[in-house]
């Protein structure tokens, strides 16, 4: 398996985990009763850190751009799909290996593929909200394609990608793994506040929201995986290991939220359900799923910890499927859970080839 460098930007970053001291103090606790797994774990840190990435990537052309975003062409004949993926973490995940790819698979399967890059994010930009993300960015780059595309969002994109269909004219909308209705979260939701809290002064201080905040508060929902994967990892044969190299350093890479972006994730949506109560406003208009007169589905993960099921929107279509939120778009069963699903369903559109 091949498997991309990071962008030049990137791999000069020291490698994960971040936050480091966070992971160890969760390895210590996590493995205090067994040397032999903290000798485990910290061998597959070892050798995932030491890790031949190869070269940096090529970044596919960006054809049009807004503010410091970049709508990136993937190329294909037919109609427009743009993928729409979350502001936290790198959009590579929809395009992690040159074989594990949602985007240039969509590009193959008859479509021409976008994948929105959000670029890289600027303290001045602290009182962009994901609100203004939807409307200062997002919709200004989907109006400069010939045609209303076929939108598909993942995590937070999804949820963006639903208000800009609330908007404007798009031929259809896909949701992934995304979170609407955030009551939801149900008692996590206090965990998740208790983080914000802790974080925002620090936070406000800055104009955003480390990647490290976030980071922390992943793993604070299964921490015993996080430590059990790296113990895996230290046995693991090679092609599977690209792929954990792969996966990894795309989950510990991407910008920070700016201030507004995280506060209003935190306090707005995770706190207050906005979204879900029909009360989020973009551009001062209230956006939902009924809003939307185009064709809609939403893939639903039973199995996710951090997008859980009971948060999705109620879009016109749902498919539940058996993977979780990563495993969904780049596992072993992916293609067959989702892509081809979502392929077909894309086709089915009225006026798709």
């Amino acid at each position: 398996m091949r498997i991309y460098g990071g962008t030049a930007q990137s791999s000069a970053l020291q490698h994960g985990p971040r936050p480091l001291p966070l992971f160890l103090d969760m390895l210590r606790s996590e493995t205090a009763a067994s040397p032999e797994r903290t000798a485990a774990v910290l061998k597959g840190l070892r050798r995932y850190q030491e890790a031949d990435r190869g070269r940096p990537r090529r970044l596919p052309p960006a054809r049009f751009r807004k503010r410091r975003a970049r709508l990136r062409d993937y190329g294909g004949d037919g109609r427009p799909v743009v993928f729409v993926p979350s502001l936290i973490n790198p959009p590579f995940v929809l395009d992690l290996t040159p074989e594990t790819s949602l985007v240039r698979w969509i590009a193959d399967a008859g479509f021409h593929a976008w994948l929105v890059d959000w670029g890289t994010t600027d303290p001045r930009d602290r009182e962009m909200d994901v609100a203004a993300h939807v409307g200062r960015v997002l919709e200004p780059l989907l109006a400069k394609l010939p045609e209303p595309p076929l939108l598909v969002g993942y995590c937070l994109g999804g949820t963006m990608a639903l208000a800009a269909a609330s908007r404007m004219k798009v031929a259809a909308l896909a949701t992934i793994a995304a979170p609407w209705r955030f009551a939801g979260y149900g008692a996590a939701a206090a965990d998740i506040g208790a983080l914000w809290k802790a974080a925002e002064p620090g936070c406000h201080q800055l104009g955003l929201v480390p990647m490290e905040v976030l980071q922390t508060g992943f793993w604070r929902l299964d921490p015993r995986r996080t430590i059990a994967k790296f113990e895996a990892f230290a046995g693991m044969e090679a092609e599977r290991a690209a792929m954990f190299v792969a996966l990894e350093d795309w989950a510990n890479a991407g910008e920070p939220l700016t201030y507004a972006a995280g506060a209003e994730l935190f306090e707005q949506m995770v706190g207050e359900d906005r979204p879900g109560r029909g009360e989020w406003r973009v551009g001062g208009a209230r956006v939902g799923p009924g809003m939307i007169d185009c064709p809609s589905i939403e893939y639903v993960s039973l199995t996710d910890r951090i997008v859980p099921a009971a948060t999705a929107a109620g879009l016109a279509e749902r498919r539940d499927l058996g993977a979780g939120h990563v495993g969904m778009i780049v596992g072993g069963g992916a293609r067959r859970q989702l892509w081809e699903p979502l392929r077909d369903w894309l086709r089915a559109v009225p006026g798709s080839r």
